[in-house]
C-alpha cells in the first residue's frame, strides 16, 4: 500500500521522508489449522488464519486503503492482470493482451470461463464500469489519480468530463481497451491493483451506498466475503465460481483483526494465527534467534514519511520551516538503533531499487550533521521561531509499535536542535485516515508501497 493518493487533501505538496521501508515479510507456520475458523467455515475445511491488522476502512475495491485491507481485497477480486509469487505481471481475468505500435492502445482479451461468485458471466463491460467508478468524483476514491495515464482520466477526476469519457471501452464481452493519453508500459502491472478491479454492476445498482459487506458483496476472486465482526475478524470463504479455482489450495483465510502489534505476535506465538506480517522491531533480534525457520525478511519499495498540511498554519506557506524540520532528521540513526531490520534511510521520494531509475537524493545528503543543523537554525529563525519563540505543532500517526518509537526520535530531534515543542497523537488507522481527507491535522505519519516497479508509482502521487 498503503494509504494513496486521497492523502493529497491534506498534503498537496511536500512530504517529510523519514525512512525508507524494507519491512519484514512476516513471520509464517509451515502448516494451517484444519477446521478453526468458526461458525462461517465448513467442517474439516483448510482455513488459513493469519493477521488482519487494524479494521479496514473499506473492503470496497476502488475504495479499500491500507496495506491490511488491500491484502484482503486481492484475495476477493482480481484485475485484469495479477501478479506471481515474484511481483511479476502474469494474467489474471485477461488470457493475453497486446499494444500498438506506438504504446497507446492496450487490448486484453478475457477468459470466457471466467466468472463471478454467483455464476454468472464476468464480461468487458463489468471491467470498464470498475475503472470508470474509480474515477468518477462521486466515488471519492483515494485511488482515483491511480491510473491518470488512461486517456481523459484527469479531466473525469477534475469533473471537467463524465465516467464515460474515460478512455476504455468494451467491444464485446471478451474484450477492454484501453486508450492512453501517453505510453505506459507499465500498465498491465497497474492493472493488477484492487482499485481496478471489475464491479458487479446490479449489486452496486441495488446498493449505491456500499456493497462490501457478507452476503453483499459478489466476487471474481477466489475466495468470497463470509463473515466482518468488527474488532474480530473477517472470513472470506473459498469461490467456487473463480476461474482457476483448480489451484486454490484453501476453502478459506480468517483474519483476525488485531491493531496492536504485540499482541499479534503473541496471538501468533500461542498458535491462533498462521502468518502474520507484523514483527515488533523490539522483538525482531529475539525473533531472528528463536523462530529463524520461521521468519521471512524480503525488501519492500516503500517510502515511509511524515505529511504536512499545506493549508493551514503552521506550515503553510512556510517552505524554510519545513525544510529547516526536515534537515535536522538523522535518518540513519533512525534506520540503525531505531528500526534495526535492515531499512535504507530516506534521502528522496522515490527508493533505490526501482527499475531503471536512479534514485535521486536531497541536496544535504553529504552534509555532515552539524553543518545540516546550523542551517536548519538559521531557516528556523528566519521562518520566525527561536527558542524563546519555539514552533508548537501536533503529529498525528496511528497506533503501532515502530510509529510511536519513530515519533518519540523524530520529534526528540527536533527539540534538541531546533527547540520546536510536538504533541504526539496517536489514534486508531481508519481515524487518522478520516482526519487526513478532512484536512484535521498539522502533521501526519505515512507510507507510500509501490504498486509497480516503476518511478511513475511515487511519482504520481506528487
Amino acid at each position: 500500500m498503503s494509504t494513496r493518493a486521497a492523502l493529497r487533501a491534506a498534503a498537496t505538496a511536500a512530504t517529510l521522508a523519514a525512512t525508507l521501508l524494507a519491512s519484514p515479510g512476516g513471520c509464517s507456520r509451515r502448516s494451517h489449522d484444519q477446521g478453526t475458523a468458526g461458525p462461517g467455515a465448513a467442517p474439516h475445511a483448510a482455513i488459513l488464519v493469519r493477521g488482519g491488522g487494524p479494521d479496514p476502512d473499506s473492503l470496497d475495491p476502488q475504495k479499500a486503503r491500507g496495506f491490511e485491507a488491500q491484502s484482503i481485497v486481492r484475495d476477493l477480486c482480481e484485475g485484469l492482470t495479477t501478479l506471481d509469487r515474484n511481483a511479476a505481471v502474469a494474467p489474471g481475468v485477461a488470457r493475453t493482451w497486446g499494444v500498438s505500435t506506438d504504446g497507446r492502445i492496450y487490448v486484453f482479451k478475457l477468459r470466457r470461463e471466467a466468472r463471478w461468485s454467483t455464476g454468472e458471466p464476468l464480461v468487458a463491460a463489468d471491467f470498464v464500469a470498475g475503472l470508470q467508478r474509480l474515477v468518477d468524483p462521486a466515488t471519492a476514491s483515494g485511488y482515483a489519480q491511480y491510473i491518470d495515464v488512461i486517456a481523459n482520466a484527469g479531466d473525469v477526476v477534475a469533473g471537467r468530463k463524465p465516467p464515460q469519457a474515460l478512455g476504455v471501452a468494451a467491444p464485446d464481452d471478451s474484450t477492454v481497451v484501453v486508450t492512453l493519453a501517453t505510453p505506459a508500459p507499465y500498465l498491465p502491472t497497474l492493472l493488477s491493483h484492487p482499485s481496478a478491479c471489475p464491479v458487479h454492476r446490479p449489486t452496486l445498482a441495488a446498493h449505491p451506498e456500499g456493497f462490501a459487506r457478507p452476503g453483499v458483496m459478489v466476487s471474481d476472486g477466489a475466495f468470497v466475503l463470509k463473515e466482518w465482526v468488527q474488532g474480530s475478524h473477517i472470513l472470506a470463504g473459498r469461490n467456487r465460481y473463480y476461474w482457476n479455482d483448480a489451484a486454490t489450495r484453501l476453502d478459506g483465510v480468517k483474519y483476525l483483526l488485531i491493531p496492536d502489534e504485540s499482541a499479534e505476535l503473541t496471538r501468533y506465538r500461542g498458535g491462533e494465527l498462521q502468518v502474520t506480517f507484523v514483527v515488533p522491531r523490539g522483538q525482531f533480534d529475539w525473533i531472528k534467534a528463536n523462530l529463524a525457520d520461521q521468519l521471512h525478511v524480503s525488501p519492500q519499495l516503500t517510502t515511509y514519511y511524515y505529511g504536512f498540511n499545506l493549508r493551514r498554519a503552521p506550515f503553510a506557506d512556510k517552505p524554510k520551516l519545513r525544510r529547516a524540520l526536515s534537515l535536522v532528521i538523522d535518518r540513519e540513526k533512525l534506520a540503525q538503533l531505531v528500526l534495526r531490520v535492515g531499512e535504507l534511510p530516506a534521502y528522496g521520494w522515490v527508493p533505490p531499487g526501482i527499475d531503471h531509475y536512479s534514485a535521486q537524493s536531497f541536496d544535504y545528503r553529504g552534509e555532515p550533521m552539524p553543518a545540516r543543523v546550523a542551517e536548519a537554525q538559521r531557516l528556523y529563525h528566519e521562518a520566525g521561531y527561536s527558542r524563546d519563540h519555539p514552533l508548537t505543532f501536533e503529529l498525528r500517526y496511528n497506533s503501532g509499535e515502530v510509529h510511536t518509537k519513530l515519533a518519540v526520535a523524530i520529534a526528540s530531534m527536533w527539540k534538541e536542535a531546533l527547540g520546536a515543542d510536538v504533541r504526539l497523537t496517536q489514534v486508531e488507522f481508519k481515524s487518522l485516515l478520516q482526519d487526513i481527507d478532512r484536512g484535521d491535522v498539522e502533521m501526519f505519519r505515512s507510507s507510500w508501497v509501490g504498486d509497480y516497479n516503476d518511478a511513475y508509482t511515487f511519482a504520481q502521487y506528487l
